[in-house]
């Protein structure tokens, strides 16, 4: 089985929501999402990535909210009244965590065939683009496909999962 192969198949026929992020459409699987929100306030966690938001509450749970835009090293611009935080349900070691992504603009959920998709393209060698589950092909519209999983690496997501794990002991804020 090649690279190619490989990565094709992770990005199957299915629904998925997408949104806008630096003027491109992405993609990520409906069943990863838990629910959209508008922005809401953050709170800033010292000595985290700058990639990292903070947390924030939802009803009653602490969660780590990524600012998609400056995970990709995309420009950074000022929230609107469109900026939202789609609140997402990650797997790690077993677990499944919940956290936000800050994306531009949520777009719609798509129906995207086996026929439609693409594997991602080979970007090269120092590239990181394992993340990228495939492309969709929508009339004439691309539609990024992510993975939601390998957005984050595992060292970076234990430290948020902290967070998750914190709010799940009963240290819940009201």
């Amino acid at each position: 089985m090649t690279m190619d192969t490989q990565v094709a198949s992770l990005a199957q026929a299915g629904k998925y929501l997408s949104f806008i992020l630096g003027g491109e459409e992405y993609g990520v699987e409906i069943m990863k999402v838990q629910e959209i929100n508008g922005l809401t306030e953050v709170t800033r966690v010292p000595r985290m990535p700058e990639y990292v938001r903070g947390v924030v509450n939802l009803r009653g749970k602490v969660i780590p909210v990524i600012d998609l835009r400056s995970k990709f090293g995309m420009e950074k611009v000022e929230d609107t009244e469109k900026t939202c935080n789609i609140v997402v349900q990650i797997e790690h070691n077993g677990e499944v965590l919940t956290m936000g992504i800050v994306v531009d603009d949520v777009s719609e959920v798509l129906n995207i065939a086996g026929e439609q998709i693409d594997p991602a393209p080979a970007f090269g060698s120092g590239v990181e683009s394992d993340f990228i589950t495939g492309i969709g092909k929508l009339e004439e519209n691309v539609v990024i496909l992510l993975d939601i999983n390998r957005i984050l690496g595992g060292a970076e997501l234990a430290g948020l999962a902290t967070i998750d794990a914190w709010s799940r002991k009963g240290r819940e804020w009201s």
